[in-house]
């Protein structure tokens, strides 16, 4: 169960925002920006098409890789979370420049955002890539993969719908491995972890640690029909 007052997986810090990221925020918010309130969201009317399959992604960084997702499945529409402007201002970038109609963006805690705005059953797929590992032992507490927040995931999966969580850090991957496995209403997809699938592009990040020998852990579970 996720309580009113939950430990945040995020610091907000003051980070540079650029002209550009700025810029594009203060346009593109108003767009594609969806405002959090504590109400069930109509997603059908946010992307504006009924009876398309809605992928959320959770912490989206600078944008990239879920704008590079959504323009290679236009098919798909993608709602992102995030909380600091300049990777919101990132994205929006992004929307702009590739001229995408299948994002929107709530700028807001993502526990809160699932508790009280997105339906039970309503998305094809949730993508987690790269969350903050919080690696010192005192700080786990605040890692995002939870049980309560799994079993929130899960409960807004449609059935046979994907949790995806991909991370360079082999000890966090190993408790996603464990805390989406405890959860009864998901199935592993492999025996342990996953080939990274297709859909998920491969970042600049993620081919520098490559090279340099670190590894990148998928973590795919399905949601039981």
């Amino acid at each position: 169960m996720i309580l009113a007052q939950h430990i945040r997986s995020f610091v907000l810090r003051q980070g540079r925002v650029t002209q550009a990221q700025q810029r594009h925020h203060e346009q593109g918010l108003p767009l594609w920006g969806i405002p959090y309130r504590p109400a069930p969201l109509d997603l059908a009317a946010a992307f504006g098409r009924d009876g398309t399959p809605i992928i959320l992604e959770i912490g989206f960084g600078m944008g990239e890789t879920t704008a590079s997702i959504a323009a290679a499945h236009p098919e798909n529409d993608y709602l992102g979370i995030e909380v600091h402007t300049p990777g919101v201002g990132g994205l929006l970038k992004e929307i702009a420049e590739r001229e995408l109609g299948n994002v929107r963006i709530i700028q807001h805690d993502a526990v809160e955002v699932l508790r009280d705005m997105i339906p039970l059953a309503s998305l094809a797929a949730v993508h987690i890539f790269f969350p903050d590992p919080w690696p010192k032992k005192r700080h786990h507490k605040r890692r995002l993969i939870q049980p309560p927040l799994v079993q929130l995931l899960a409960e807004r999966l449609i059935p046979g719908g994907i949790l995806h969580c991909a991370t360079d850090w082999e000890e966090y991957a190993q408790q996603m491995l464990e805390v989406l496995g405890a959860e009864p209403l998901l199935e592993n997809t492999a025996a342990d972890f996953a080939p990274r699938p297709d859909y998920r592009p491969r970042t600049k990040f993620e081919s520098r640690g490559l090279r340099l020998g670190h590894g990148v852990w998928d973590v795919v579970f399905r949601r039981r029909t």
